[in-house]
């Protein structure tokens, strides 16, 4: 629109820029549907939701800038099953998730008791954690 100033940058773009990162106008578009991702999403999620709005980007400039940006720390890659990547800005904080085998849903969440027993274990173990992570994989329950 004329006159209407450009959106703020997006999270993954503030952090692709201190991280060194060129920022085309491709790469600024996949890092706002990122951003705004309340989800997981694999690549081709990520292509369908940034083609829908500019038709110019391509899958394969898709894949370069997921591996660029997992390559720079920005996102995380993970397997909840299903034989597709999908992934986590890495800037999300400590999470844990539990993925719903039927519909691929997956939730986040936090458990300051998981995260004690986890790193007992460790200690116990003569370990230090440096990175905790849990996945459970279930399927939801009718309640009755």
């Amino acid at each position: 629109m004329p006159g209407h100033a450009s959106p703020d940058p997006s999270r993954i773009e503030r952090l692709c820029i201190e991280r060194g990162l060129k920022m085309t106008g491709q790469r600024r578009l996949i890092a706002r549907v990122l951003s705004e991702a309340e989800d997981h999403p694999d690549v081709e999620e990520l292509y369908r939701r940034a083609s829908a709005l500019d038709s110019r980007v391509s899958v394969a400039t898709v894949y370069r800038t997921v591996r660029l940006l997992e390559e720079k720390g920005i996102l995380e890659r993970r397997d909840f099953g299903g034989g597709r990547a999908r992934f986590d800005p890495a800037d999300r904080g400590h999470h844990h998730h539990l993925i719903d085998v039927d519909s691929g849903t997956v939730i986040e969440f936090q458990d300051a008791s998981h995260d004690a027993i986890a790193r007992a274990i460790a200690e116990r173990l003569g370990f230090e954690p440096v990175q905790m992570r849990l996945e459970i994989f279930g399927r939801k329950v009718a309640r009755k």
